[in-house]
């Protein structure tokens, strides 16, 4: 979409381009990877493929923007903030069916007729929800939760919100064991396997305020000094290419 001005006009200076998604779900053909200049990737598949063809790239993870400052109020539940896809809209039906109240935020989850429109898509969950949160709000929901769901599903690499829900201080329940790349599970975030140990996390959250503040504080550490976006600045600069 930035077009070949843009990629030309890149030719002529050292640059890297971080990529935040899967190269398959992107608009980054095999034909403009050599544009790219050097590359990092979230995606350890990813930083594979672009190496097998010949190009500087590195595994570089996401980050979390520590200018953004924790709230102090405490709303309690459990929330997602999110796009709706099939399976996440499953999960949360069944966490719901558990008896763990949740909230969805976002466009697609959202019941305001103008985000039914917007989307093309009439249909709704039948889960509590919310309008789209500019990434400020969807902080502060987050970090005055009891916890905030992460939801993966099969995708290769973190997202940014694995970074940020820990980063504002949140209580993580996430669908990763390999997030321990990253983060201590059961210390720093918590990871869930099925609906059943989810809901389980869920209600301990929301009766033991206590451990569940520790896993805040010591999620927001652990971000703030190795996963900002400071830190993943160095390392892009290796890759100048």
């Amino acid at each position: 979409m930035l077009g070949e001005q843009y990629w030309e006009s890149l030719a002529r200076v050292p640059h890297v381009t971080w990529l935040y998604d899967q190269l398959d779900a992107m608009r980054f053909t095999p034909e403009m990877w050599s544009s790219l200049g050097g590359v990092g990737s979230f995606s350890h598949t990813d930083t594979d493929r672009l190496r097998s063809a010949g190009l500087t790239a590195g595994y570089v993870a996401l980050a979390y923007d520590p200018t953004f400052e924790p709230g102090s109020q405490h709303t309690g539940g459990v929330v997602f903030a999110g796009a709706r896809y099939p399976q996440r809209e499953e999960l949360l039906l069944r966490v719901q069916a558990a008896g763990v109240p949740v909230v969805a935020y976002g466009r697609s989850w959202s019941k305001h007729p103008f985000d039914r429109l917007r989307t093309w898509d009439l249909h709704r969950p039948d889960i509590p929800s919310g309008r789209e949160l500019s990434r400020g709000d969807a902080h502060q929901v987050m970090q005055a939760a009891d916890a905030t769901i992460n939801i993966h599903g099969a995708q290769d690499g973190f997202t940014l919100r694995t970074f940020e829900a820990s980063g504002i201080g949140a209580v993580q329940l996430i669908d990763r064991p390999d997030v321990s790349e990253f983060y201590e599970p059961g210390t720093e975030v918590l990871v869930y396997q099925d609906v059943d140990e989810l809901a389980e996390l869920c209600r301990r959250a929301s009766l033991d305020r206590s451990w569940g503040d520790a896993i805040r504080a010591a999620g927001r550490r652990r971000t703030l000094a190795e996963h900002t976006f400071a830190h993943r600045a160095s390392v892009l600069l290796e890759l100048l290419d």
